[in-house]
């Protein structure tokens, strides 16, 4: 299967599905940049992507790291003659743009919650379909990818077991997910608060809750083990400021990205901690990471 032929559902009020043009959707004689489907209200704002895309940008150590774990599993799809890769969650484009270098021959597709964003994206990256959608009312058919990377996506949403569910049926057979979140409930802190996390999550929580939906977990483990003290200690001392001024939470959550974005020791430490972990799994750690099977 191809983009071209790929069975897009029909976005509101059309009558007939949209076809993949290359640079765009055509519906009829309309084209579209996003094909767009229902939402509801979720935990994402333009205002917490544009904080995002200003603070930590495309160069961030912890975020460089996240997108070179999802390529990793997306390579396990390497011998497919043009897998079709989504990316939920897809905001920036950064990991669609990691993924086409790494995977030149597979098709990609990108989806986010947010409209404004995806048509700036779509606008970047025109090739590329882009779909805005809710995952916890996921408008795609049944096994209809072959890989989907999900970075920190779930934490944002009321009913994670829904939208993990979905992830589960529009893989094919042998598809994998690569699925990351942040970890460690005890520490919710205003980050987490500023940033809308319905929750941070113990690894074995997300496994559980894999395994429940029918994957076989390949690989459960943690991301940022050997600047996990800090972080701790940064995480506990942020506890103190849960109830300062909105507009004070976002001074200090985006000094904080910002800081951290810029120190070479971390991403040095980060770097060597995801070559290490192509054979070590590692058992805390800034963030949950979850690779994906379904049988």
């Amino acid at each position: 299967m191809s983009l071209g032929d790929f069975p897009w559902p029909p976005v509101p009020g059309a009558t007939v599905a949209p076809v993949w043009a290359g640079t765009g959707f055509m519906i009829g004689g309309r084209s579209l940049r996003v094909a767009s489907y229902e939402t509801e209200p979720s935990h994402w704002s333009e205002d917490l992507t544009t904080l995002h895309e200003t603070e930590s940008g495309r160069d961030h150590p912890i975020d460089c790291a996240s997108r070179r774990l999802a390529v990793r599993t997306m390579r396990r799809l390497a011998g497919r003659k043009a897998p079709i890769i989504l990316d939920v969650g897809c905001s920036t484009g950064f990991i669609l743009e990691d993924l086409r270098k790494a995977l030149p021959h597979a098709e990609l597709i990108g989806a986010d919650y947010l409209l404004g964003p995806l048509e700036s994206l779509a606008r970047r990256i025109p090739d590329i379909p882009i779909l805005q959608f809710d995952l916890r009312r996921c408008p795609l058919p049944n096994d209809c990818v072959d890989g989907i990377t999900c970075l920190n996506v779930l934490e944002h949403i009321d009913d994670h077991e829904g939208a993990l569910g979905h992830i589960h049926r529009i893989l094919k057979p042998g598809g994998w997910a690569h699925i990351e979140v942040p970890a460690g409930p005890a520490l919710y802190d205003l980050y987490d608060e500023h940033l809308m996390h319905y929750r941070r999550y113990r690894l074995g929580e997300l496994v559980g809750m894999a395994r429940a939906k029918g994957f076989i977990v390949e690989r459960a483990t943690h991301l940022g083990f050997m600047v996990f003290p800090a972080f701790w200690w940064v995480k506990r001392q942020n506890r103190r400021h849960l109830s300062a001024l909105p507009e004070e939470k976002k001074r200090l959550v985006a000094g904080q990205i910002r800081s951290t974005r810029t120190q070479p020791l971390l991403a040095a430490m980060i770097r060597f901690e995801t070559v290490l972990g192509r054979i070590l799994s590692y058992p805390c750690g800034i963030r949950c990471v979850v690779v994906l099977r379904k049988t």
